[in-house]
Formats: C-alpha cells, structure tokens, sequence
C-alpha cells in the first residue's frame, strides 16, 4: 500500500509565484461540441473508482495539487521516465506516495473512445479531482477546460517546487487561503509525515498522539509506511471536521496544525469549524484558482492520446 503523505498545504507558499501564469481561453463549454459526452464519461468512471477505492478521490486531489504546482495544471505529473527526460512520478514528494495515475489512464481510454484526440489530460486530471470531491461530499464548481498536456517533465522542479510536509504559518498563509487546507479532510498520510508531531510537539491532544503512536513507531525507518488519516472521524467525507479537529489540537501534520496555534488564521479556521457552507464554497472558489494556473507563455504542448507519454513517443 502506497504511502500517501498529502501535502497540499504546503503549496500555499509558491502558489503566489504561479498566479501569473494562467491558461488562455478556458471555457466551462470548450468542449460543447467536440466531446459533449466529457462530463458523463469522467463522472461514471469517477464512481466506480471510488466504489473501488474510497481513497482514489484524496489521491487524484493531491496529484492535482502536485500536478499545477510544477510550472502549471499541464498534466505533467503524469508522464513517465523518457530517455529525454526524468520525469516528476519518481521526485521524492511523489515516490512512493503518489497514486491514481491507472484511474486517468481509465477515464482517458474512455473519453479517447468517444471522442479521439480531443481532451487534454490536464482537463481530464481536472474535472476527474472535482467529480471525486463531490461524490465524497464536497461543493461543486465550474471546471473550466482549454487546458493543454505539456510535452516534458522535470523530477528537478518537483523536487524543488513542492515543499515537505512541515511548513510553518507563515509559508501556509503567503497568500492568504486558508481553506485549500480543507483538502486534508480525506487522505491519509504516512507515519514518517507525523512522527515528529505526536511524538515531539506539545501542541497536540494527548489522547489523539497516543492513539497515534500506536501504529507509527518511534523509531525512524520503523513503519514509516503505515498509514493515518488525516481526518480520524470522517476520513472519506468531504466537510468541515478537519477544521474542528484543528481547534481540538488534533491536527495529524505539523502544516496542519499551525493554522490553529495562537496565529493570524485561528479565527477563520474557527469560522470553518463552525461553518461547513462557507468552508466548501471557500474551497470551490480556490480551486478554480487553483486549475487557472498554466504553463509559461510560449511553452510547446499538446494534446496527448496517451497521458503517460507524448505523442511523439506514443
């Protein structure tokens, strides 16, 4: 079992960096006439992943992430190893952990059967990460599509470009989104993303570390695979309980519980906690942000028939 040390908080950082680069012409009916079944297609086979694979929706949401944080929503994240480059699966934010690559691959044959060459996979990864949120209880919002696959990947910039699991406050708030750390309230993370935490931090509900321990070791290198949730209650739900577990001291990775820690986003992670409405709609808006995100201007892409590969390698 893969471990899934989900890290989307601590993207928050760069996100900034990222903002002005964006996707030209993004349109919710891009795809109107040229693939008008898309929606059905992506939304069917998001439901039998996840009657299949209660995680599958926390893990396409965290390649997501990791996708449009490496130069853009590109769909990069999905290439594998060429001979011209080393690609980003086999970086270390994403080794090992990262996972849902055979569900695009799905939905990809699918939509290539219906409508070939048409869909880029970076619109695919998009609107499959929103279906799996709403179908575990999370708002919708519009997925603007347009988006094109990107023709390289670099496992440097991923290594680089996405930070560990252990940022502090004032890297999570740089630009002020407090509620993509909703994202935690589904996935799990592994042993070795927390040990530091349960262990070490003083900032924690006792009873919660000590449930905690019981399947992390102490010892670095010993289960650093097992798995947690990152929501103990309602692990694949889509809601607010992460917030509450925030105010209760039960945040499982130190990224998490520094948005409740005596600091400038304690009141707004209250409001959440109390509010699961605007925690979603919060949410929602973020992520179309988020997915307007694109590659740099003059940057060669494609639409690619194959996620794993170019087209010229295909």
């Amino acid at each position: 079992m893969a471990v899934i040390p989900v890290n989307l908080l601590t993207l928050f950082s760069f996100l900034a960096l990222l903002f002005s680069s964006s996707h030209g012409q993004l349109s919710t009916n891009f795809y109107a006439t040229t693939c008008p079944n898309l929606p059905t297609i992506v939304r069917g086979a998001m439901a039998q992943a996840l009657n299949a694979d209660s995680r599958i929706a926390a893990s396409l949401l965290r390649l997501f992430f990791h996708d449009c944080f490496v130069n853009g929503c590109d769909a990069s994240i999905l290439l594998d190893d060429t001979l011209r480059f080393t690609g980003e699966k086999n970086a270390a934010p994403n080794a090992r952990s990262a996972r849902g690559y055979e569900v695009i691959d799905t939905i990809k044959s699918l939509v290539e059967a219906n409508c070939s060459g048409v869909v880029s996979c970076a619109d695919i990864l998009a609107l499959a990460t929103r279906d799996g949120v709403v179908l575990q209880g999370g708002q919708s919002w519009p997925v603007p599509f347009g988006r094109r696959d990107a023709r390289t990947a670099s496992q440097s910039a991923a290594n680089s470009q996405i930070p560990a699991p252990s940022s502090n406050l004032s890297t999570l708030i740089s630009i002020n989104d407090c509620s993509l750390s909703g994202a935690h309230t589904i996935g799990q993370a592994g042993c070795e993303n927390f040990r530091n935490r349960i262990y070490n931090q003083t900032n924690i509900d006792p009873a919660f570390a000590t449930t905690r321990r019981a399947n992390c070791p102490s010892t670095s290198g010993s289960g650093d695979r097992n798995l947690a949730p990152l929501d103990i209650q309602t692990p694949i739900q889509f809601e607010n309980t992460y917030f509450q577990n925030l105010v209760a001291k039960r945040g499982l990775l130190n990224s998490d519980q520094v948005l409740f820690d005596n600091g400038s986003q304690d009141a707004l992670v209250q409001t959440y906690s109390q509010n699961n409405a605007m925690f979603l709609a919060d949410f929602a808006t973020a992520m179309v942000k988020m997915g307007n995100l694109g590659p740099a201007p003059g940057t060669v892409t494609e639409i690619r028939r194959n996620c794993r590969k170019t087209n010229l390698f295909h």
